[in-house]
């Protein structure tokens, strides 16, 4: 390690010992142990750098260079109710839960959910009244000593949003989790969330980040969901950090019998952004379903890693995975599915398409399969072009300028994954979205 990082890591380190003095008599809890793992992790492992195979393409040095602060306690930032409404649903049915730098705020939330059939609130509150369900499946799925990040997350795991969805329970309304940075500090952000949906249960939950500050920081998440058997489970994240901003997210499911999965990942913000995606298929008759849109602009850095693991035979997994990159912006894609020996008479799909709209603009995508079965059906495929012009010519042809031109051909390839988004309010929300990231991005590169 560079002088450098060990300075960043030493930064860590002050910052852990803070929060051990203020924890008193929790110092000696079942979660500071593992968070004492996790820093040891981090200190033994440093930051990944391009010489290892999982972060070949994505270079994180601006992120090891600089010490970011980690926020221990809540404060507001002077956040208000209507910075938080332009990015809260437009639906009166949602549940929405707002943090500010990882940490929960109450006043601009609305009320938290406990009955029999589900619990809604965030995880400071479920440690003290949700222990046994909390300890059983936090850190359970994502190894803290997966990479310096998801030790980073678990060394100072704080707060985020905790579901619980009782067995047989059909929660029809969406539950919004929206994180906001804000504040005139690097601070790093390192929301834990956990979701538990019971057998034959069906939840709906949405992950929104924005950023309020242009101060660069780290938003640092982690999101667990067990999901039971015969359960539905609709995940979407949106990703719409600030533009100097880095964003670093690690999602979870560990599937039951016969559960479904539904994932769509929006990234948009950032300046580095890696979104990485597992889903473990432990038991039969199980589907899974991952969508993906990157939009990249100027010299952004959109990273989106997926592992499917078919651990169980009798089991699908639906993969597509878009991006449109502009200026000198660059993506990766690195798409595995493993099929272990006995999980046979496994059916696999993935895909992945960019769309470049600048001779500047790279990606680098690599689809992986690794099948240890026989008796299998897997394909996967990668496509990378430019805007077609045939299509072009026949919109210029017909009196539409070539601007408009572009944005109609992109929006038509980008409205695909948007379409399969099943909230209303959000799949709105993320037209209006696009069509506006189109003029801008034509604004930044001109």
């Amino acid at each position: 390690m560079s002088d450098n990082e060990l300075h960043v890591l030493a930064s860590y380190k002050s910052s852990f010992d803070r929060l051990e003095q203020s924890l008193n008599g929790e110092a000696a809890s079942q979660l500071h142990t593992l968070r004492r793992r996790a820093l040891t992790a981090l200190e033994e492992k440093g930051f990944p750098t391009t010489k290892e195979e999982e972060w070949r393409f994505t270079n994180v040095a601006p992120i090891a260079a600089k010490s970011f602060v980690p926020v221990l306690h809540y404060s507001h930032e002077g956040v208000t109710r209507a910075d938080a409404a332009k990015s809260l649903l437009s639906d009166p049915e949602a549940v929405q839960m707002v943090f500010i730098n990882g940490h929960f705020s109450s006043e601009l939330s609305s009320a938290s959910i406990a009955d029999g059939k589900v619990r809604v609130t965030n995880l400071a509150t479920a440690f003290r009244t949700e222990f046994e369900s909390v300890s059983r499946h936090l850190g359970k799925y994502v190894r803290h000593d997966e990479n310096a990040f998801t030790a980073m997350n678990t060394a100072f795991v704080l707060d985020g949003a905790y579901v619980f969805v009782a067995d047989n329970a059909q929660i029809e309304a969406p539950i919004h989790f929206l994180f906001i940075a804000a504040g005139n500090k690097s601070v790093m952000a390192a929301p834990r969330n956990l979701i538990i949906a019971g057998k034959n249960s069906k939840v709906s939950i949405i992950e929104t980040y924005v950023g309020l500050t242009a101060t660069p920081y780290l938003s640092n998440t982690v999101t667990e969901f067990v999901v039971g058997e015969n359960a539905r489970v609709e995940h979407d994240r949106l990703q719409d950090e600030h533009r100097d901003a880095f964003h670093i997210s690690t999602v979870h499911f560990q599937q039951s019998t016969n559960s479904n999965v539904v994932s769509n990942a929006i990234n948009l913000g950032g300046s580095i952004a890696r979104n990485g995606i597992t889903s473990v298929l432990a038991g039969e008759g199980i589907e899974t379903t991952l969508n993906g849109l990157s939009l990249g602009t100027g010299t952004q850095h959109i990273d989106n890693h997926t592992t499917i693991d078919h651990a169980k035979p009798h089991c699908a997994s639906h993969e597509i995975y878009k991006a449109v990159l502009d200026g000198k912006s660059r993506g990766v894609f690195n798409g595995k599915i493993f099929v272990r020996k006995d999980a046979q008479k496994t059916d696999a799909k993935q895909t992945n398409k960019t769309l470049l709209l600048s001779d500047e603009a790279t990606i680098d995508t690599k689809p992986q399969l690794e099948i240890f079965a026989d008796d299998v059906k897997c394909t996967h495929g990668a496509t990378v072009g430019y805007l077609d012009d045939e299509q072009m010519f026949y919109l210029r042809s017909r009196g539409v300028g070539f601007e408009q031109a572009r944005d109609i051909l992109t929006f038509a390839f980008a409205i695909d994954v948007i379409n399969r988004v099943h909230v209303d309010a959000l799949r709105n929300r993320l037209e209006a979205m696009i069509h506006e990231r189109l003029q801008e991005g034509r604004q930044l590169e001109k």
